[in-house]
């Protein structure tokens, strides 16, 4: 089985990805992780791929595809994966299709996290990161402490220039343009969920795992 994770920056994609793989056993793939991976590697691909980043130019989708094509075909994924970050247009959706079809992947459930433009920004610019441990808090929750509670480095709290609020209105108009529509290409497919993003975690997390357990129960009575 796998999983397309969809929605804009700040929605809870990567939090919601770890609670599904812990629960499921499925892999959690990062497009930026999974780049890196075939980098360190040393692939082709990835051999291409660093050229082109240590310009300082973006990754094109043909090289990307092929990346992604590799890392599908890893046998441990069989038992499941969680795709978070791609496809970002529609153009890789139509691409990630043809992968999925090619290796004979069948059960899979697109899950749409949806949040207010400025409830996003809010959350964003509320956002702390230790600079030594580079872990992220909620600027409420560590606004009275003086060191990290994950490392316990002193006076390490900084506000990440990807926070900042023209960085993120910035990105929300990206996200707008050229991801959004991916989601209208999904809408044809009957196994595109929404889910409200404004409810706590532990919520949001249960509304996934009803999703996850009726396609697996599915797959079951057609296989039956």
């Amino acid at each position: 089985m796998y999983i397309i994770l969809f929605g804009a920056p700040g929605v809870g994609k990567g939090t919601q990805a770890k609670i599904i793989s812990s629960k499921y056993g499925f892999e959690h793939i990062s497009t930026g992780d999974m780049l890196r991976e075939s980098v360190k590697k040393g692939t082709p691909l990835g051999l291409k791929a660093r050229d082109i980043m240590s310009k300082g130019q973006l990754v094109p989708d043909d090289i990307m595809i092929g990346i992604i094509r590799e890392k599908l075909a890893e046998p441990q994924l069989k038992n499941g994966f969680i795709l978070d970050g791609f496809p970002r247009t529609v153009s890789q959706a139509e691409a990630l299709e043809k992968v999925l079809a090619d290796l004979h992947y069948d059960n899979g459930v697109i899950i749409v996290i949806q949040v207010d433009e400025e409830e996003l920004v809010k959350r964003l610019t509320n956002r702390r990161a230790c600079k030594v441990c580079n872990s992220i808090f909620n600027n409420n929750e560590i606004a009275e402490l003086t060191e990290c509670p994950n490392c316990g480095a002193k006076y390490s709290f900084f506000q990440r220039p990807d926070d900042e609020e023209k960085v993120i209105r910035k990105r929300l108009k990206i996200f707008r343009e050229t991801t959004l529509p991916v989601v209208d290409y999904y809408n044809n497919s009957t196994k595109i969920y929404g889910i409200d993003g404004l409810h706590p975690i532990n919520e949001v997390s249960e509304q996934i795992t009803k999703i996850i357990n009726k396609t697996k129960e599915n797959k079951k009575t057609v296989d039956a």
